[in-house]
């Protein structure tokens, strides 16, 4: 049996073992995925308004 041949009855091994998910469960991971793509978000945007106001600031353009 070659590597290629080898590899695809892993692959058709494993979709064979794998289950669907429940509803329940697949709209609680997009949650924590959501949430946590918003947290990192805000935080880039926090640090972000901050840098722009160090950068304003020290330059002198409005002042």
């Amino acid at each position: 049996m070659s590597f290629i041949e080898r590899k695809i009855s892993e692959m058709i091994q494993t979709l064979r073992l794998a289950k669907k998910t429940s509803r329940e469960d697949y709209s609680q991971h997009l949650r924590l995925v959501v949430l946590g793509m918003l947290t990192v978000g805000g935080i880039a945007f926090v640090i972000k308004l901050i840098a722009e106001f160090v950068t304003v600031g020290s330059s002198g353009r409005f002042g």
